[in-house]
């Protein structure tokens, strides 16, 4: 359904504000009170469809009322063909997610606990004032990209929203990415300023000052003294800072997402775009509010991460856990028990992992305080749901959504879940599955899922063929294939294409083929995705062997670890397996559907490649 927003500045306070928010809505809305929620700093309008036919409006008054002034709940009919958000033209979105805090009261609350620190959100709003204040003086401006390869910390949301504030464009990437994925990232952004965190430096240094044509600046986020150190740099800068005026459809931030040939995309994400996230799933469908703690396994620089431990707290005004250090089952469970999130966020490969441990004296992990578990970036098997459930108590939440989209656009609510489903589409999207000639098939058919969402992205950063491919006017074309049941349930039924995504990521067969075949006993690969034992997809190999080598275990390992050592380790092959040709049309065209029939004979001699490190 679509949702109608209209945000008025006016500094009027008192029950006159109520005026001020009239003069917005209108002034035949029917005006009662809410107890449930505080923000004075907004008008907000949430129009839904009630069974009578009616449309909703749940306003918000802020910007218009004092601190403290309950929610005020309208009630009016809207016209079908409404806007779908209604911003001021002039708009730039730290003043939601930072600025506004401070100004409801909320100074001394805690926005950040990051191991024993604890960031209020005063310190929040001063610290991203600081990185602002500081981008400028290195000559930072406006549209100008920052790249930040830096762990999950307070230094990151500094960062982040410094940068968005003075109208630059932030960019996170994978802090654990080589030297020449940073290349190709620092130059296809034509970032003038990178923030690194301390162990990003030695790929870094890598890279040749003349092969990264814009890059003028180099900030560290640690103890490194070779480079500009960042809280060195702060403690220079003034805490205050007035925001750019951006507009609504400005460039905010960009994320990177993988394609058909592996090479990754810049998705441009606008100002408006975690307002419309925020308000459809952090609040539409979890209900967050200030008393949540939110902790996320995905981290930041994932569009999923992103949205759990970043935007979402901020914008509900909770408070968000993070930790630099890569979560392993054990790490998890010790900081669930340290910090008792209420949301937990993860994906269905940590999942299955932190089923997998044991605490070593026999107890088991207390994980009370947590009110929903939520699942993205690849489907949850039913068997996982059902395992952790009886395990922890605990239904997951699992969702669709994309870097495109930003956040979820497919959702199971508390309550409502369908074990193995995606979910329904949140009502302020709109989803269809068509075939490949872009017409609706029937209910219960395989198609293709489009989605429309106010939140997805503008368009990928210079990939002009790539655009006209994926975006189709509103709509987005997923590479997904879905159908939906009686009931409007989502049911993943693969890809479009050959790309499959393992732990949350795309992995592309054509990438990692070309690593395989550069190893001197490859001849020929293929690279198809397989189930592993807990229904997730991994990557499985085939190779075709050079004469002069013979089949072994030990040649398996040297080719899983050749992956390894120059893509990223979910790249990785879980099995190889050995064949004296690939399947082949007669136009040599490879048959990945044959190799995919050979697992099923295969699994046995595949036993010891699943266990391989």
């Amino acid at each position: 359904m679509p949702v109608f927003r209209d945000f008025c500045p006016t500094n009027r306070t008192g029950e006159n504000g109520l005026l001020a928010a009239s003069s917005v809505l209108g002034p035949d809305f029917l005006w009662s009170r809410d107890e449930q929620s505080h923000f004075p700093r907004l008008a907000t309008a949430k129009v839904e469809r009630s069974q009578t036919d009616r449309m909703i409006v749940v306003a918000d008054v802020l910007y218009s009322a004092p601190v403290g002034l309950p929610r005020t709940r309208v009630q009016k009919r809207f016209p079908e063909d409404c806007d779908l958000i209604k911003l001021p033209e002039i708009f730039n979105v730290t003043s939601i997610m930072v600025d506004r805090h401070v100004a409801q009261g909320r100074d001394a609350k805690v926005a950040i606990e990051c191991g024993d620190e604890k960031i209020t959100y005063r310190d929040l709003l001063e610290n991203a004032n600081r990185v602002g204040n500081l981008l400028r003086q290195l000559g930072v401006d406006l549209e100008q990209r920052v790249v930040l390869a830096l762990m999950d910390s307070p230094e990151f949301l500094y960062c982040f929203f410094g940068a968005i504030k003075i109208g630059a464009v932030a960019v996170p990437v994978n802090p654990w990415l080589r030297a020449q994925d940073y290349e190709y990232l620092l130059n296809d952004t034509r970032a003038r300023v990178a923030v690194v965190s301390e162990s990003v430096l030695p790929e870094i240094q890598k890279l040749a000052r003349d092969r990264v044509r814009c890059l003028k600046e180099i900030v560290v986020v640690g103890k490194n003294t070779a480079f500009a150190n960042l809280n060195d740099l702060m403690k220079a800068e003034s805490p205050e800072l007035q925001a750019e005026p951006t507009s609504k459809d400005d460039m905010a931030f960009w994320l990177y997402s993988s394609g058909s040939t592996g090479a990754p995309k810049g998705c441009i994400h606008l100002h408006h775009d975690m307002v419309i996230s925020s308000e459809a799933y952090a609040k539409g469908i979890l209900r967050m509010n200030d008393s949540d703690r939110c902790y996320s396994v995905a981290r930041l620089f994932f569009a999923y991460g992103l949205g759990n431990a970043g935007y979402f707290p901020l914008y509900s005004g909770a408070t968000t856990i993070l930790s630099p250090a890569r979560p392993t089952p054990a790490s998890i469970f010790t900081d669930i028990e340290r910090y008792c999130p209420t949301l937990f966020f993860s994906v269905p490969a940590n999942y299955a992992a932190l089923l997998a441990h044991q605490r070593g004296d026999g107890k088991e992990f207390d994980l009370s305080s947590i009110r929903h578990a939520i699942s993205a970036g690849e489907p949850l098997p039913a068997a996982l749901f059902e395992r952790f459930k009886q395990r922890f108590g605990i239904e997951i939440l699992d969702s669709w959504g994309s870097t495109e989209t930003l956040q979820m656009v497919v959702a199971n609510s508390p309550g409502e879940v369908r074990a193995g489903s995606s979910g329904k589409i949140i009502s302020e999207y709109e989803a269809k599955i068509v075939d490949e000639n872009g017409i609706a098939v029937p209910q219960g058919e395989i198609g293709q899922l489009l989605v429309k969402a106010d939140s997805t992205c503008s368009g990928y950063w210079n990939q002009h063929e790539k655009n006209k491919a994926t975006f189709e006017g509103a709509w987005f074309r997923t590479g997904d294939k879905y159908y939906q049941d009686e009931d409007g349930y989502f049911w993943y039924a693969g890809r479009a294409d050959d790309l499959f995504k393992v732990n949350g990521r795309w992995l592309s067969p054509a990438e990692v083929e070309k690593v395989l075949v550069a190893h001197p006993a490859v001849r020929e690969a293929a690279v198809i995705e397989r189930e592993d034992r807990d229904g997730l997809l991994k990557p499985a190999a085939y190779v075709v062997l050079n004469a002069s080598f013979v089949q072994s275990d030990a040649l398996r390992r040297e080719l899983q670890d050749w992956v390894g050592h120059e893509l990223s380790s979910y790249k990785r092959p879980r099995w190889i397996e050995y064949l004296s040709e690939l399947p082949r049309t007669a136009t040599g065209k490879l048959q990945r559907f044959k190799l995919r029939e050979l697992q099923k004979t295969a699994d046995a001699r595949l036993t010891s490649g699943e266990d391989a490190p």
